[in-house]
């Protein structure tokens, strides 16, 4: 038996990020570019668009900086909010995990969850 759980954040009751869109962020940080973020994440570039407008108009920032193509061959990369942003989403989803993990080890405590965890253990009927 294992404890799952799902993070994201929120305003307003909608999403701002969650853990698509910090692989997305992640992506473009490390591709320089939203097309093969999107495919690296598996997104079609309209999905990841929305994603990236989505963030922005809920946060009232500006997440990502796109340069246009030519001699420079255009590109994406983060602002510096966008990179504050995944790094402070990074930090909740690695408290949640040790909190996480903190509770699996605590399982055997729990009197009825354990009985489904480990049915035929005798220790079961000394559970709290």
């Amino acid at each position: 038996m294992k404890i799952k759980h799902k993070v994201w954040i929120e305003k307003d009751d909608e999403i701002i990020m969650g853990m698509g869109r910090e692989a997305l962020l992640r992506a473009i940080k490390e591709t320089g570019s939203i097309t093969k973020a999107a495919e690296k994440v598996g997104l079609n570039y309209t999905k990841a668009m929305a994603y990236i407008k989505a963030m922005e108009e809920r946060s009232g920032q500006k997440i990502i900086i796109t340069f246009k193509g030519g001699t420079e061959k255009g590109g994406a990369k983060l602002t510096e909010f966008g990179e504050g942003l995944l790094k402070d989403f990074e930090r909740i989803v690695k408290e949640y995990e040790k909190l996480r993990e903190r509770l699996q080890k605590g399982l055997k405590r729990r009197k009825y969850l354990s009985m489904i965890a480990y049915p035929n253990k005798e220790e079961n009927k000394d559970a709290e």
